[in-house]
């Protein structure tokens, strides 16, 4: 069984693959680890499968189902992970790889790796009203639910194997990654949370994926649905 299953959603993100996956195979080689990298996409031609997988063995395309949703991304990546430890990031060049052997340091004394944005030496390149808008998300999330991390809507982070083949998770969005705090929590109010500052990139390739007015309210319902839960 590999040690580390790292799980990279991606939505078009062809031409930020081909950046990002070597310099991740260099990152993970240098940590001694087993691990297999899951590009986590909508159904993906045979051409760019090929052509991703020639990079390594260790890549495996996994086609999210049942539908072409974020949620059902991270869901499909969590059932077909088999390492001990599972670690998401992004696809667009946002989360460095280089930062991943930061963030496996604290794998044998945490449950949970955050790779934060709000804890001294964190922080990300988005401008004064994303920055408000998510500060607020993080701190409505971190209140009302009881999370003890100040950066719970990012997904780069490292888990325990255990953490997550556990949750039954229920949110299609972005909102899936607080969900999945915010349950594991519940399952267990001894679990170990640790926050790293991390400075979040600019992505290179392509615009985001997420509208702002859908990601806001998603974020709202899924808020009140835990609340109530």
């Amino acid at each position: 069984m590999p040690k580390l299953s790292v799980n990279i959603p991606a939505y078009e993100e062809f031409k930020n693959l081909e950046m990002l996956l070597p310099r991740l195979l260099t990152s993970l080689d240098t940590t001694g680890l087993d691990y297999e990298i899951l590009i986590l996409d909508r159904t993906v031609s045979t051409d760019l499968t090929h052509t991703l997988q020639s990079l390594s063995p260790k890549i495996r395309i996994i086609n999210r189902s049942p539908t072409d949703c974020y949620g059902d991304a991270v869901r499909s990546g969590i059932k077909h992970s088999d390492g001990a430890f599972i670690l998401f990031m992004d696809a667009d060049g946002s989360h460095d790889p280089e930062f991943i052997e930061t963030m496996l340091k604290w794998r044998s004394s945490s449950d949970v790796v955050i790779a934060s944005r709000y804890i001294q030496g964190g922080g990300s390149f988005n401008g004064p009203l994303l920055k408000l808008m998510s500060l607020m998300v993080n701190l409505s999330y971190s209140i009302i639910l009881n999370i003890p991390a100040k950066d719970v809507s990012n997904s780069f982070k490292l888990y325990n194997r255990e953490v997550l083949k556990s949750l039954t998770l229920r949110s299609n969005n972005f909102d899936i990654i607080e969900e999945i705090l915010y349950k594991a929590l519940k399952n267990n109010r001894n679990l170990k949370i640790v926050e790293i500052p991390y400075f979040f990139k600019e992505r290179i390739h392509g615009t985001t994926k997420r509208d702002l007015l859908s990601f806001s309210f998603s974020f709202l319902i899924t808020l009140i649905r835990l609340r109530l839960s």
